[in-house]
């Protein structure tokens, strides 16, 4: 039968992999793991002392109850003083050479203490404590095998069972070392990798907000170039329409007309644009202005009253990518506006495409006022963001007055060599 609830899927859970949920909070609460395994070691050592004072008199067993203190009580803040637990244990161990022969429950914590050192200390505080636990390993087997004061009638015994405790203790002390440094290299490696993948986090983070900025400044120049466009030839076709009213009512009326389907064909256009910032699809899925289109746009400048021409040559030996091609109809856009803006009445502007073995030029001019109109009416930002978008595609956007007289820029932009 399957869990009803949440609550009960949790509980089937816990008591299928409880010992998850206990090595979770074992590794989440450390330093309580340390309290509590130093409390219980410590209270051990009640019953020991105990238990000796049938055989030592009180104040050798209140002298060993407080080595044993010493040696078991700092484990309770091994993790969050190491070095000072580590002096305070050694203090414990030398303290015990008095008292020749005797083994106490409490020497365990050398081995906890080596093995703490070597993941939580420094380099040279490892080694140290490393070299520590070697020199206890040989003073403790030399206690071992010399005659305690409370049993003067035992001898000395040197043989070979001394080097085997010996070779016994330092082993147990190599094995706490290298198990610890083994540990504390895991330790280092989970680090780096954590560290590493919140870089790669923050890294994601920031591509995002400057992929969202390129974005909107993407869309900033496609409005300028669209409202900027629309409204020069809306504007230059109304005040004909104005003029044109009074002596042809006919011509105000196709003039009208040009207005109401620029202002549409504007309209979609930004439809389309604004799209990309919602979910529907076929808003964003509708086709980009491109090549193709510019017989048009050339189109529209003419119903304004400018004399434009387009004049194509050569022949593309590759494709542009679309973007490519969106950003020579928007320079294309972009020029014909600065003309009509400002290159004044009875202006003249010429479009031509030049296909090359390397790419696109396009270079388009007019026999206006020149730079002196752009100058003074303030227009710029649209020859800065021609610029920014022809850069995209590793090409390059000039522009300034010609000699005899009038405006011209020069656009490439190259194949992509895929």
């Amino acid at each position: 039968m399957l869990p009803r609830s949440t609550t009960e899927l949790k509980d089937a859970l816990f008591l299928a992999n409880p010992h998850r949920r206990i090595d979770g909070w074992i590794r989440a609460n450390p330093r309580r793991i340390d309290f509590i395994t130093g409390l219980v070691y410590t209270l051990f050592c009640i019953p020991v002392a105990v238990g000796l004072i049938g055989a030592m008199s009180t104040s050798a067993v209140l002298s060993i109850f407080a080595i044993m203190l010493l040696q078991s009580a700092p484990l309770m803040v091994r993790r969050r003083f190491p070095w000072t637990v580590t002096l305070i244990v050694t203090l414990g161990h030398l303290l015990q050479l008095g008292f020749a022969g005797l083994m106490l429950p409490s020497q365990l914590s050398v081995p906890i203490m080596v093995y703490t050192m070597a993941v939580y200390g420094k380099r040279w505080q490892s080694f140290s404590t490393l070299a520590l636990g070697l020199l206890g390993a040989l003073l403790a087997t030399a206690s071992i095998f010399t005659p305690s004061q409370y049993d003067p009638g035992a001898t000395p015994s040197f043989s070979g069972d001394m080097i085997i405790s010996f070779v016994g203790l330092a082993l147990v002390v190599t094995l706490s070392w290298t198990s610890g440094d083994l540990a504390r290299t895991r330790r280092l490696a989970m680090k780096s990798l954590k560290d590493h993948a919140e870089r790669l986090e923050n890294e994601r983070i920031m591509e995002r907000a400057l992929a969202a900025s390129d974005e909107r400044n993407h869309i900033a120049r496609e409005m300028h170039d669209i409202v900027a466009h629309s409204l020069s030839v809306i504007i230059t076709q109304a005040n004909g329409a104005r003029y044109a009213a009074v002596k042809d009512p006919q011509i105000a009326i196709e003039t009208l007309k040009t207005v109401s389907d620029t202002g549409r064909a504007s309209l979609k256009e930004m439809r389309r644009l604004l799209g990309v910032l919602r979910t529907d699809e076929q808003l964003q899925n509708r086709p980009l202005p491109s090549l193709a289109d510019l017989d048009d746009l050339v189109e529209v400048a003419r119903n304004t009253g400018l004399e434009a021409r387009l004049k194509s040559a050569g022949t593309p030996r590759k494709e542009l990518p679309a973007g490519a091609e969106l950003t020579a109809y928007r320079c294309v856009q972009e020029s014909l506006t600065n003309v009509l803006k400002h290159a004044g009445t009875n202006a003249q502007a010429e479009v031509v495409l030049t296909w090359t073995y390397r790419g696109l030029n396009l270079r388009i001019t007019d026999n206006g006022r020149g730079a002196g109109a752009i100058k003074v009416e303030g227009a710029g930002q649209g020859l800065i963001g021609m610029r920014e978008r022809v850069a995209l595609y590793d090409g390059t956007c000039t522009s300034g007055p010609q000699p005899s007289g009038g405006f011209a820029v020069a656009v490439f932009i190259p194949y992509s060599e895929d």
